[in-house]
């Protein structure tokens, strides 16, 4: 979020047009991509700890010492991709290390707790940048970023610590409440089945709907700044604090989501698949409305709320498909995390960069990028992917576990 609201002021004053633009912001999720997988088997094989130490230690120093020039484009791509090679080990991590940590009934809860820090985050950046930008620049955001990042480094370092181990007298309570069999740290990578996961339809449902979901969130993401400055010609600095409200309604829903699936789990209401799909389909179905009507609106609070509601209910839908890794593999969920997540980064590659080319496309036709027509294209198709995409979850997916 801080690149790409800092990058999108300093692209814009340069006057860099849309496709260079979703060039250099698609450039990130290469790297991202191709470290999913090894994230997984690494954070398996040497601990989720250990691995994201490493994450954030490179992610900080790369953004401390990246400097935001628009027309230094190499260097600007070898940031990018540091980055996002950085961050691509965390989430196969954070989910290797919560089905080694979390009981099964805690797992909704505690996968949408940890992963929807990521949207309060937007949300803070959306609130904050903006002015900080404004009094000391864009350059300033990259130092900020370093810091607080360095500085989650030296917290996880004193207080984060290795999930217990299954031959280890004396476990702690905590780690009673654990599965022996998913007690998966420094297993042999030999037993990995991968020709069994890679063949199977309920990881493949996983894998369309992570694709669906990042697609949206990442146009959104990268692009919603550019969609109120040019779009509706909106300053982000006069929109205040609601300008804040489609990354806090995620960071809600991601929560409410998580609760809702272990109650329904937890009082037998559904079966862990009944569960999943249903919060998939409900999350995915309101989420294509919302982005069909966005650029229906052009007031802020129309396009606010549109698309509000488009992702605060695709962090609901994350209770369906995102924890349903853990419910098929709980002993290789960092590596089917991996793999899943290689999808939604490619969805990133994908829909960051023909967003920007759309819109040049459509300047070229002689349309201005202020239109609706401009932008009808960038949301119709991000909606039309959450109509399938369910629709596969809904038909494919299971809740049992298939993996041992």
């Amino acid at each position: 979020m801080g690149f790409t609201i800092a990058y999108t002021v300093a692209a814009d004053a340069a006057g860099l047009n849309q496709s260079r633009k979703g060039t250099i912001l698609s450039t990130f999720y290469y790297g991202y991509a191709f470290f999913q997988v090894p994230g997984g088997f690494l954070a398996q094989r040497f601990g989720g700890r250990s691995v994201l130490l490493v994450s954030f230690l490179v992610w900080s120093l790369t953004c401390a010492f990246l400097p935001l020039d628009p027309d230094s484009v190499m260097v600007l791509v070898i940031g990018r991709l540091l980055v996002g090679m950085a961050q691509g080990f965390i989430f196969p991590s954070i989910h290797t290390v919560l089905a080694q940590w979390v009981p099964h009934n805690e797992k909704s809860r505690s996968v949408s707790l940890t992963t929807s820090g990521m949207y309060l985050g937007a949300a803070a950046g959306m609130l904050v940048l903006p002015s900080l930008l404004r009094l000391r620049g864009p350059q300033y955001v990259f130092l900020v970023e370093a810091a607080l990042g360095t500085l989650w480094s030296l917290l996880w370092l004193n207080y984060a610590s290795e999930p217990p181990r299954s031959e280890l007298p004396n476990l702690p309570k905590v780690a009673q409440k654990i599965k022996v069999g998913e007690l998966n740290r420094g297993s042999n990578d030999k037993g990995i089945p991968w020709q069994r996961i890679i063949g199977s339809l309920p990881v493949w449902a996983i894998v369309v709907n992570n694709f669906t979901f990042h697609y949206a969130l990442y146009v959104l993401m990268n692009w919603l700044p550019t969609y109120f400055e040019q779009g509706l010609r909106l300053s982000l600095q006069e929109m205040g604090s609601y300008k804040m409200m489609p990354y806090l309604n995620m960071f809600i829903f991601s929560n409410i989501g998580g609760v809702v699936a272990d109650h329904l789990i937890t009082k037998r209401v559904l079966s862990v698949t009944g569960t999943r799909k249903f919060l998939n389909t409900l999350g995915f179905m309101v989420a294509s409305l919302s982005l069909l009507a966005l650029p229906i609106f052009r007031t802020s609070g129309g396009a606010v709320f549109c698309s509000s509601m488009a992702l605060g209910f695709l962090a609901l839908g994350r209770a369906g498909f995102a924890v349903n890794h853990m419910d098929i593999a709980p002993r290789y969920a960092g590596i089917i995390m991996g793999i899943s997540n290689t999808g939604g980064t490619l969805a990133g590659i994908i829909g960051v960069d023909l967003t920007g080319k759309l819109l040049e496309a459509a300047k070229a036709a002689n349309s201005e990028i202020s239109s609706p027509e401009s932008w009808r294209s960038v949301f119709v198709i991000p909606g039309v992917l959450c109509i399938f995409s369910s629709l596969g979850f809904l038909f494919y997916s299971t809740g049992e576990r298939i993996f041992d």
